[in-house]
């Protein structure tokens, strides 16, 4: 049922690329406004700079905390929503994805008009929000999402003929008396059959509306599915069997699914690979096997020693530490830092960190009238007394501020009412190759601090 891929390249010949879909530096953001005149204040970094591919054939799980931005990441990828910046590209072929990833390694001043025009060119051709409209709805077509909540995503006026039907109409693909026999298919596809067919999602069961909702996905037997949570909602008897369908429909059909899910036995059990997503950003990413067996980020760590199955001795080693930032005012450096068990003072600690680490132990920072940052690591903080500012120093040398975070001051001066407060500067901590396939992008395996790896 798979379809043939269409040839859009501009080199004749050229061989399909191994992936279906490649994520290239994506951020999304949300203005966050404020006052009467609603003017933008800020913005919520929901997606922030993420690049992967997706290969032909395999589930990839993307996983992470409520809040980590893998549902606004799936919906870039599917359409739904628009990037900020970067993009999600379909159909590449190998040299065009090779040519693409040569043509973004290069900062964008360092590029010539030829190759900013030849970027261009490929944006065109196969970046789903700047294709041309005939490419766009091959995409549609091609790319499916079956959403958490079945009964929101199904109308719940239309009967279920309609509803699994309404892809084959939109497309012309069937009419009359071939689209009910093509429903009456879909139907037997995932469990259903003709007796289901004049009933409105309200008369079903939540593990029927979602087998419904997987057999309007496949109606136009697309090459990519965006599964969102699919079984989150279900029991654990309707999840397996959920589960069960999409493993075996996936071989039948060739699919390739994105798999949305915070249950990591169900991604253990369901993806060929892992993206771990941590505020907005990727921390790891490999074989599924690898990455549960050998994980390489301590918030990889921590999310599979939060499994009840584990030793409690593992979960108390891997327990987070405080709540979780603000995506407005991201940490620097590596943002899970201020909640690692195992953070050092290469991790890239601010003048933010030192108010959440002491909101966070019950120490509130009054008297603040105002702050007056340097740098993205310096500040000047200025108090309304004296004695507030000589109370922010005695906090900061006391025992209530991590060892390391103390480690990383270069400078914490008071004159009067005001505190200068100055951390060692560090850069983004990025994603480098620590195996086959496995990418993480934590300071202690990388190759970004060379002393951090003679100390281990």
């Amino acid at each position: 049922m798979t379809m043939p891929v269409a040839q859009t390249s501009e080199r004749p010949g050229d061989r399909p690329s191994d992936y279906v879909v490649s994520v290239r530096n994506l951020r999304r953001y949300f203005p966050v406004k404020e006052g009467v005149f609603q003017r933008v204040a800020g913005h919520v970094r929901a997606v922030d700079d993420v690049s992967f591919d997706i290969r032909r054939g395999e589930t990839v799980g993307l996983v992470g905390e409520s809040g980590c931005g893998k549902t606004t990441l799936g919906r870039c990828i599917s359409g739904l929503l628009d990037p900020t910046e970067g993009g999600v590209y379909f159909g590449l072929e190998a040299g065009a994805h090779r040519e693409l990833d040569e043509l973004l390694k290069r900062p964008s001043e360092e590029r010539s008009a030829q190759q900013e025009q030849r970027l261009d060119e490929l944006s065109r051709l196969y970046r789903i929000d700047a294709m041309p409209k005939k490419r766009w709805a091959e995409y549609r077509r091609n790319c499916q999402v079956v959403f958490q909540d079945a009964f929101s995503s199904l109308n719940p006026r239309q009967l279920v003929k309609d509803i699994v039907g309404r892809p084959l109409k939109v497309y012309r693909e069937a009419s009359g008396s071939d689209l009910n026999g093509r429903v009456i298919e879909l139907l037997d596809s995932v469990g259903l059959g003709e007796q289901h067919l004049y009933r409105y999602p309200h008369q079903f069961s939540g593990g029927q509306r979602q087998r419904i909702s997987i057999a309007r996905a496949l109606a136009l037997e697309p090459k990519f599915i965006v599964l969102d949570e699919p079984t989150s909602a279900l029991d654990v008897s309707v999840q397996a069997q959920i589960l069960n369908l999409l493993h075996l429909l996936q071989k039948e059909h060739g699919l390739t699914y994105l798999f949305i899910t915070h249950d990591l036995n169900v991604v253990r059990h369901m993806s060929d690979r892992i993206v771990v997503m941590y505020l907005g950003q990727i921390c790891e990413s490999g074989p599924s096997r690898e990455v549960f067996e050998n994980p390489r980020h301590p918030y990889t760590e921590a999310l599979i020693a939060a499994d009840p199955t584990e030793s409690s001795k593992e979960r108390d080693e891997f327990r987070l530490l405080g709540p979780i930032p603000d995506p407005a005012r991201p940490p620097q450096g590596c943002r899970f830092h201020t909640r690692c068990p195992v953070a050092t003072e290469f991790c890239g600690w601010d003048v933010d960190d030192v108010v959440r680490q002491l909101e966070s132990s019950g120490v509130s920072v009054e008297g603040v009238r105002g702050v007056e940052r340097r740098s993205e690591f310096s500040a000047d903080l200025d108090f309304e007394t004296e004695a507030q500012a000589v109370k922010l120093i005695h906090e900061l040398q006391s025992d209530v501020v991590p060892a390391v975070m103390k480690k990383s001051l270069s400078q914490l001066r008071r004159s009067d009412t005001r505190v200068s407060v100055e951390f060692d500067p560090v850069e983004e901590v990025r994603l480098e190759e620590v195996g086959p396939g496995h990418q993480t992008a934590c300071v202690l395996h990388t190759s970004q601090y060379p002393e951090l790896q003679q100390r281990s």
